[in-house]
């Protein structure tokens, strides 16, 4: 979707100790060739009492870079905070190059999911 133009921005985020299948493999001849602009970036968070490292990845089309530095502080502040909010959801959404409605599909499930938890 990113080559054709659908989508304007990529996000991979993980815990580094976690085992992730991290994609950089499969993108790097795109961005070698200039097709793809790619951004890596580390910072830690607190859980409970220790803290963890987090790898957060990007990949934009050229032209649309923009977009990596307000979705990473978008989620820097959502990860300090540990609230996503509706409008967050559609926010960021829209970096990424989502519809509405996809996001509105997104909101739904993420309601879904936070209240099957608080019943368990």
């Amino acid at each position: 979707m990113m080559l054709s133009g659908e989508k304007p921005l990529a996000y991979f985020s993980e815990l580094l100790r976690a085992e992730f299948d991290w994609p950089d493999e499969k993108f790097e001849p795109h961005v070698v060739s200039g097709r793809l602009i790619k951004k890596d970036f580390e910072h830690s968070i607190t859980i409970g009492d220790h803290t963890e490292l987090v790898r957060s990845l990007f990949f934009a089309l050229p032209g649309e870079e923009w977009r990596i530095q307000q979705a990473y502080d978008h989620k820097r502040r959502e990860s300090e905070t540990g609230i996503e909010t509706e409008a967050d959801a559609y926010f960021f959404g829209r970096l990424l190059g989502y519809s509405d409605e996809d996001i509105a599909a997104y909101v739904r499930w993420s309601e879904f999911v936070k209240n099957a938890k608080i019943l368990n």
